[in-house]
C-alpha cells in the first residue's frame, strides 16, 4: 500500500527509474531466512550485513550470533527484518528517482 502511494506521486519516467532502483535494492525475506540459518553453520550475522546493519553484523560474527540467541531471535523475526529494510530501500529509491529527473 505504501508502495502504491509512493509511486502515484511520480511521473512515468520517474516510476521506471524507481522500479529499476528498487528491484536492485530490495531483499527477499527467503534470502534473509537462508542467511539467518547460515548463522547455525558458523556464518552468523549475514542477514544483518545484507540489510546494511554492519555494526550488528560484526557483533554477531564475532560472538557467534550472540551465543546463538540473537540468531534464533532473527530466525523468528526474519520477515520483519526484511520488511524494515525494504521499507527503507523504498523511501531511498523514491528520493533517488525524484532527484534524477529534477
Amino acid at each position: 500500500m505504501m508502495l502504491k502511494q509512493g509511486i502515484n506521486s511520480l511521473n512515468e519516467e520517474q516510476q521506471k527509474q524507481f522500479i529499476m532502483i528498487y528491484q536492485g535494492r530490495r531483499r527477499d525475506p527467503q534470502i534473509i531466512l537462508l542467511a539467518t540459518l547460515a548463522g547455525f553453520l558458523g556464518f552468523a550475522g549475514l542477514q544483518r550485513f545484507l540489510t546494511n546493519q554492519i555494526g550488528i553484523g560484526i557483533l554477531y560474527f564475532f560472538t557467534a550470533g550472540l551465543c546463538l540467541i540473537g540468531t534464533i531471535i532473527d530466525l523468528i523475526n526474519y520477515k520483519q527484518i526484511a520488511l524494515d529494510y525494504n521499507r527503507s530501500a523504498m523511501f531511498q529509491s523514491l528520493q533517488f528517482a525524484k532527484m534524477m529527473s529534477s
